[in-house]
């Protein structure tokens, strides 16, 4: 591993708090960005499951990201040698609701760092555990959060086939993800990594064949899916695996099917040509 182990090890417990107000203005934007005929939102509305990625942002500044986009040095993350960093999944508990007006507290410290290496070369999983506040202090949302660290892409390098995606879908949107929803999605979430808008540059430094879908975007459509599905439940819980990527230049298809006797829903995305890209679970309250 080119990583330091000790070095990596001395960053596990490391934390970090941020405040944010809960706008409205950001929650209507993503209403629009994700094509839904939501009421305009006032103050104490609930944030819906997932949304809160679009709040407490990365404000580093324009000099200080790297030429992917992301920080040269991101916040509470370690140094890593390795350049792709990809969001791997993420398990939350939606505990009370986060309510627009809410001036939050978001706490969030680094659980454990491990290396590894696989087929595809050096790993670095770094796992996350965050924590969000009302403006009450009440802890509404707990959330554990991976991220992975890869090697840079090799020419000529073919991504592994994904597995198939499940056929049964009792709740399905079919979905073209282009490249204005993917450069709103950015925008809702402040997010200047290259690969969701810089088509030049996916194809020449990443090797990807298209813009590449935001692995949260991808999650909170699944989350979205189950929404319109049920729209008077509430969700407790979700779970999601991000498996292979997406990209503008294809469809994509979102799946659901709710378990019996209020067994977990299991929800996936799959490519067009019915390759699993994300898989996770929904549990309403």
């Amino acid at each position: 591993m080119s990583d330091d182990l000790e070095e990596l090890e001395s960053w596990v417990g490391k934390s970090r708090e941020q405040s944010d107000r809960i706008d409205a203005v950001l929650l209507a934007g993503m209403s629009a960005t994700l094509d839904r005929d939501d009421p305009a939102p006032r103050n104490g509305d609930p944030l819906p499951p997932c949304w809160h990625w679009m709040y407490f942002r990365d404000g580093t500044r324009q000099s200080k990201l790297g030429l992917d986009g992301h920080p040269e040095q991101p916040a509470l993350m370690p140094p890593s040698a390795l350049p792709r960093r990809m969001w791997a999944g993420s398990r939350i508990r939606f505990l009370a609701p986060l309510r627009v007006g809410d001036t939050a507290r978001k706490c969030s410290e680094i659980e454990n760092i491990t290396p590894k290496s696989g087929k595809s070369g050096e790993l670095l999983f770094i796992n996350l555990r965050h924590t969000i506040l009302n403006g009450a202090d009440e802890v509404v949302i707990e959330e554990e959060q991976n991220i992975v660290y890869r090697e840079a892409a090799k020419p000529g390098e073919a991504p592994p086939a994904p597995r198939p995606a499940p056929v049964e879908a009792v709740w399905r949107r079919d979905l073209q993800p282009d490249p204005v929803l993917l450069f709103r999605y950015s925008a809702q979430t402040f997010n200047p990594h290259r690969i969701h808008y810089d088509r030049e540059y996916c194809l020449r430094e990443e090797g990807y064949p298209g813009l590449v879908v935001h692995g949260p975007l991808i999650a909170t459509l699944m989350v979205d899916l189950c929404r319109r599905s049920r729209p008077e439940a509430e969700i407790a819980e979700f779970s999601f695996r991000a498996l292979a990527p997406l990209f503008d230049t294809h469809a994509m298809m979102l799946g659901a099917a709710p378990g019996e006797a209020g067994a977990n829903t299991a929800v996936w995305a799959a490519d067009d040509k019915g390759g699993l890209a994300s898989q996770g679970e929904v549990k309403f309250a």
